[in-house]
């Protein structure tokens, strides 16, 4: 079974890293080239997992247009949103969708338990970076334990994987250490919670929609069909959804056009930090 991966929120090129200095509002062509090749045509999973994130992102603003009614801006979830859909491809989002066709590979990628274990490595250290980030900063107390924190699932995955399949575990790789790296630099003070959020959100909600799907997918190649507890939530995975979805739009009545911006206009560097640590998964990321 043949597949090329590439996770949802993806980087066409999976190496490339973006710094937030360089993602602008008028970011350029380069920018919509590299960010937002996000699932290679010839992959059923991968469209499919594209599929789940346009719900995922339209749901957004259906559900927090009413609540946000006499504000003075639209939900920052569906600015988000707007932004995002510019960054899927037509085939993705017919309507909204600006970003140029990936190119196909010659030969699909076919990854393997190391590609894997190193992926979820990477994923690790980012999650802890935003955990991190989240205990630390005054501002950001209404996120901390709302449940879907990954870092003690993705813990007792990575000892499984190494158990399992007789791996070493490795150390974070370039992808995951620069951008968790990113993270940390980002935040210095509340001003820059804004822009932090836009990578919060996309990073939690990517995992939540088509990441779901990948990760079902990877079972079934390279697992056996086991589940890892990385794509385990409870029962109550949607209502934490909505939870952390309305403490966002609640912290965003506060912020002016300025800071809005600030979070929007980082779209494109969190699509390119997450997409660099999925390139594992389709063979872009050397380890």
């Amino acid at each position: 079974m043949k597949l090329s991966i590439a996770l949802l929120l993806t980087a066409g090129s999976a190496t490339a890293f973006a710094p937030s200095s360089l993602v602008h509002s008028s970011y350029s062509r380069h920018l919509n080239l590299a960010t937002k090749s996000v699932f290679c045509k010839h992959s059923a999973l991968c469209m499919s997992a594209a599929e789940a994130n346009v719900a995922e992102s339209a749901a957004i603003a259906d559900k927090d247009t009413d609540t946000n009614a006499t504000s003075e801006f639209p939900p920052i979830l569906q600015e988000l949103r707007e932004v995002a859909m510019r960054l899927h491809t037509r085939e993705q989002a017919p309507r909204e969708g600006k970003a140029e066709e990936p190119q196909k590979p010659a030969e699909p990628y076919v990854p393997t338990q190391a590609d894997y274990l190193q992926f979820l490595v990477d994923s690790y250290v980012v999650y802890v970076a935003l955990e991190e980030i989240v205990n630390e900063v005054d501002a950001l107390a209404p996120f901390r334990n709302s449940g879907l924190e990954r870092t003690q699932a993705l813990e007792t995955d990575i000892a499984y994987m190494c158990e399992k399949f007789d791996l070493q575990r490795p150390d974070a790789g370039k992808a995951g250490s620069m951008y968790a790296a990113q993270l940390k630099n980002m935040i210095k003070s509340d001003e820059d919670v804004p822009e932090f959020m836009c990578h919060y959100y996309n990073f939690y909600f990517a995992h939540l929609a088509g990441g779901r799907m990948i990760g079902k997918q990877m079972s079934k190649l390279l697992l056996d069909g086991e589940a890892l507890e990385f794509y385990k939530w409870g029962e109550n995975v949607n209502g934490m959804k909505d939870t952390v979805k309305g403490q966002i739009e609640e912290l965003a009545k506060g912020w002016n056009r300025q800071e809005r911006d600030s979070c929007i206009d980082a779209t494109a560097a969190a699509f390119m930090g997450g997409g660099s640590i999925n390139g594992y998964l389709y063979g872009r990321n050397p380890h």
